[in-house]
């Protein structure tokens, strides 16, 4: 075993990892371009009360997953572990509840949660998300809903639910929590130990809990759609003709209230309906958060915002082009030779293969012409060209059609014109 490995729940990114980071990020870019957002840098860390009364005490993320430290000054501070309640911080701090509204914010950037690492999990991982605020209107949330529909459309998911919910506001979120909490102290030893903890807190966080027993309780419970008020039930409505309008399949889901405490009216996540979905959960999520600003000393600013998990979807996409990477064809012939002239003559006849625009692989580092051979066929390519040491004496080269073992001799100075015949 090694004695230097990442910590847990910590992971390199390779090559074809940045590329796919890079390309979220360009797609994500022209999405914030075209609906007019600019992209904002906070700091990783930021003071833990910001986290602390903005996500909230009875989460997850402030009780058990935050990386917190203290100064040599004596501050509080903590590894961001969403990016939100800094981006809102950075909205009162600039001044910007003074430009002209909504004001639109995107950022891509690691964050930090202390907690189990699993499938498309990770204690260090990014995140990239869309923030509007300002603006108190339904359309804002469907535009948000929209941008990471068609961002996940771009990169290669088929079938997206947006699984939808309204939670309330302040008016009618009271009468909500007392028929929940009713509901689930009758219920209460079904419950698990967390749950039970949290019944006593925020019973909003019991419709979140993913356990097993829990779930089959929830079943039941109260939902929150019975008991909104007008404002809330006509936001919710006009929000569901958005995205009928534009033809974007949702499924209302009343337990759905996501693992943050400030989110208030809307609240969404995007699935994708296939089983290997489902198991990494929700590909994006988000929804209203209304007080934020002013809980984190902000003037009253109603707001709207979305994230994904950027490893989580590279994940997906790795497992979704894991079969296609099988079946794909990386190289039209593949050049293979035994013997030191005839490494010398492939040498040369590779170049050419350059020069002609032909798509070519090979093996001039090894010497079995076996492994070459096996090396053509997982490569996919159409035709081998093998130059042993009786081809390089004589310059010629054998082109043998890997699919069917036909094979050819040609003079070497005839190869690409007899390969673009066959190509």
């Amino acid at each position: 075993m090694l004695k230097y490995q990442t910590p847990t729940g910590m992971h390199d990114l390779f090559q074809k990892d940045l590329e796919q980071v890079a390309k979220i990020e360009q797609l994500a870019k022209k999405m914030a371009d075209f609906y007019g957002f600019e992209k904002i840098e906070t700091p990783i860390l930021e003071f833990s009360e910001i986290f602390e009364k903005g996500t909230g005490g009875s989460t997850d993320i402030v009780e058990k997953e935050m990386y917190s430290l203290k100064t040599k000054g004596g501050d509080l501070l903590t590894l961001r572990p969403e990016i939100t309640p800094g981006v809102v911080r950075a909205y009162s701090q600039a001044g910007m509840q003074n430009l002209p509204k909504p004001v639109r914010l995107w950022y891509l950037g690691p964050c930090f949660r202390h907690e189990r690492p699993q499938a498309g999990r990770y204690r260090q991982f990014n995140q990239l998300g869309f923030e509007s605020l300002g603006t108190p209107h339904p359309i804002i949330d469907t535009i948000t809903i929209l941008i990471f529909y068609n961002l996940l459309k771009s990169l290669g998911f088929k079938k997206l639910i947006v699984e939808v919910s309204c939670i309330g506001d302040g008016q009618c979120r009271g009468a909500f929590k007392k028929a929940l909490t009713n509901y689930f102290r009758s219920k209460v030893s079904s419950l698990c130990a967390d749950c039970r903890n949290r019944l006593k807190r925020n019973p909003l966080r019991v419709l979140d809990c993913k356990e097993e027993k829990c779930c089959v309780v929830k079943k039941n419970a109260p939902q929150v759609l019975d008991y909104l008020c007008k404002d809330c039930s006509d936001h919710f409505k006009s929000l569901l003709e958005f995205l009928e309008e534009l033809e974007i399949p949702y499924s209302i889901n009343p337990y759905l209230v996501r693992g943050l405490d400030y989110y208030t009216r809307t609240v969404f996540e995007i699935i994708e309906d296939t089983e290997e979905g489902k198991v990494q959960g929700s590909l994006a999520g988000g929804g209203r958060y209304d007080g934020l600003v002013k809980l984190l000393g902000g003037k009253d600013t109603p707001a709207c915002g979305g994230a994904m998990g950027v490893e989580r979807v590279i994940n997906l996409i790795k497992a979704k082009n894991k079969q296609a990477e099988k079946e794909k064809q990386t190289c039209e012939v593949y050049l293979t030779q035994v013997g030191e002239l005839a490494k010398k003559k492939a040498l040369k006849l590779f170049e050419q293969l350059r020069q002609a625009n032909i798509k070519a692989g090979e093996g001039l580092h090894k010497e079995s012409l076996s492994a070459q051979l096996g090396a053509a066929d997982a490569m996919k390519a159409k035709y081998s060209l093998i130059i042993g040491q009786k081809e390089a004496l004589s310059n010629q080269v054998i082109i043998r059609e890997m699919k069917n073992g036909r094979q050819k001799v040609v003079d070497i100075d005839k190869v690409i014109k007899e390969l673009k015949n066959k190509i």
